[in-house]
């Protein structure tokens, strides 16, 4: 059983809704809102601190941090799941991530593009399957294929991971070096708007599924944390060009797609795209006057792509020269499985007067106007005797609490933007009040 302060960290993060990217299938019905554009090429040096809000969003409970070396994905206790978000989309593009992944049994490094109808190409990393990456991609929702190809060390070293995604092609490669092209003619190739994921995750963890913990090369030793992956910059080239993309009817393909103020696969590779470097550590828009026409990332050459195919032998990234080593197909693949969660749940902003007893209620993050996010927790002061005249119930027992007015003050502001997430998070301290004051053993898992 997961005793129920943790269990309600991760039950409020995973309750707290998804900013990134839209709730709405477009397969399942027609939706109100279009996918907003990233609509050009931007690179994001997160050595030089987090990146802009109105680009991405952050998780929240266990989330990325920043400094010198670049992002940090770490998990550090039960559920952990640190993410990054994008909030534009890509219809067809180009990204490079150089990332160093990380170690250790039943911890899960991923990069995923990820589109509302459930089309999904992934960058997969198992962290105790030495020199290995898997290769998957999926059609709404319907695995393609899935291979698994060399890499030298990918937790001992940075190395660059590409995917450059076309109406004809999708192609993997690390360190400009292609490792698998896949066909626009096979079964369930990706062609919808997609938002970017990055972060890790604990497949081994005992609440998933056996067949998932295995996938994720056993069982993860929370005593060995923590595990961190480390994604020094990501440069992203969106092919398509507008300010948004929308869906016609419910068929889920790239023909259903149309750009607002723009065209659909307007550029067919990075040649001739100019990059705009985002401004980090800070919330402002990242839309800069200031361009590289050299990009800082790895391209993939059009001649190498054209030498590779799903069912070539990839070229180890380590070297152009070495001997081929040979794909293997994994036998229990799982589509991408980061949560998606917003950008924040709650901010403490009030010192809590010194109680009796502390309960830590959600640890989340706050970032500051011109700055990197830091670690905010919310204290709950639950006095261990006479408690105040109220009410205060939960799913474990019940009791007679109230809200402390720093708390409350905060839970009031939340409600003013966010009556639903207001209403949950005054459930959660209802709940927490009637476990200290009930008895109850809360829920388990």
């Amino acid at each position: 059983m997961v005793s129920s302060i943790p269990f309600l960290t991760a039950t409020a993060a995973l309750l707290a809704p998804a900013l990134a990217q839209s709730s709405c299938n477009p397969t399942k019905g027609a939706c109100s809102t279009p996918d907003p554009a990233l609509g050009k090429a931007i690179s994001y040096d997160f050595t030089k601190g987090s990146p802009p809000t109105s680009d991405w969003s952050l998780s929240t409970g266990a989330f990325p941090t920043f400094n010198s070396s670049g992002a940090q994905f770490t998990i550090a206790k039960t559920l952990d799941s640190p993410t990054l978000s994008s909030k534009w989309y890509i219809m067809y593009g180009h990204y490079d991530i150089v990332a160093q992944i990380a170690p250790g049994q039943g911890v899960v490094s991923s990069s995923v593009l990820m589109s509302d109808t459930k089309d999904e190409v992934d960058l997969e990393w198992v962290g105790n399957q030495k020199d290995s990456l898997q290769c998957n991609y999926f059609g709404q929702g319907q695995e393609g294929s899935e291979q698994t190809v060399n890499v030298n060390n990918p937790t001992g070293g940075f190395h660059t991971y590409s995917i450059d995604w076309t109406p004809t092609a999708l192609t993997w490669a690390v360190d400009g070096k292609v490792l698998r092209t896949v066909s626009s003619s096979e079964a369930h190739f990706p062609q919808t708007p997609s938002v970017l994921k990055i972060g890790t995750w604990p497949g081994g963890d005992p609440s998933e599924a056996s067949g998932t913990i295995a996938w994720a090369g056993g069982p993860i030793n929370y005593n060995d944390a923590p595990f961190t992956m480390t994604v020094q910059s990501v440069t992203v080239y969106d092919y398509s060009t507008g300010s948004s993309y929308a869906y016609s009817g419910t068929s889920g393909t790239a023909s259903s797609i149309s750009s607002n103020g723009g065209k659909i696969s307007h550029f067919s590779s990075t040649s001739g795209m100019s990059v705009v470097p985002a401004v980090m550590g800070s919330s402002s828009t990242s839309t800069s006057t200031s361009t590289s026409t050299t990009p800082t990332s790895t391209s993939i050459s059009s001649s190498s792509a054209a030498a590779a195919s799903s069912t070539t032998t990839p070229v180890s990234a380590s070297s152009a020269s070495s001997s081929a080593p040979t794909v293997s197909s994994s036998s229990a693949s799982a589509p991408f499985q980061i949560p998606s969660y917003s950008t924040s749940i709650v901010a403490a902003t009030t010192p809590v007067p010194a109680p009796t007893t502390l309960t830590t209620l959600v640890q989340t993050v706050t970032p500051p106007a011109g700055g990197a996010p830091v670690p905010t927790t919310v204290t709950s002061a639950i006095p261990v005797a006479s408690p105040t005249t109220g009410s205060g119930s939960g799913s474990g027992g019940t009791g007679t609490s109230q809200i402390p007015p720093p708390i409350q003050s905060e839970i009031a502001a939340i409600s003013a933007k966010n009556p639903w997430l207001g209403q949950m998070l005054e459930g959660i301290w209802s709940w927490i009040e009637g476990m200290v004051h009930g008895g109850g053993q809360g829920r388990s898992h």
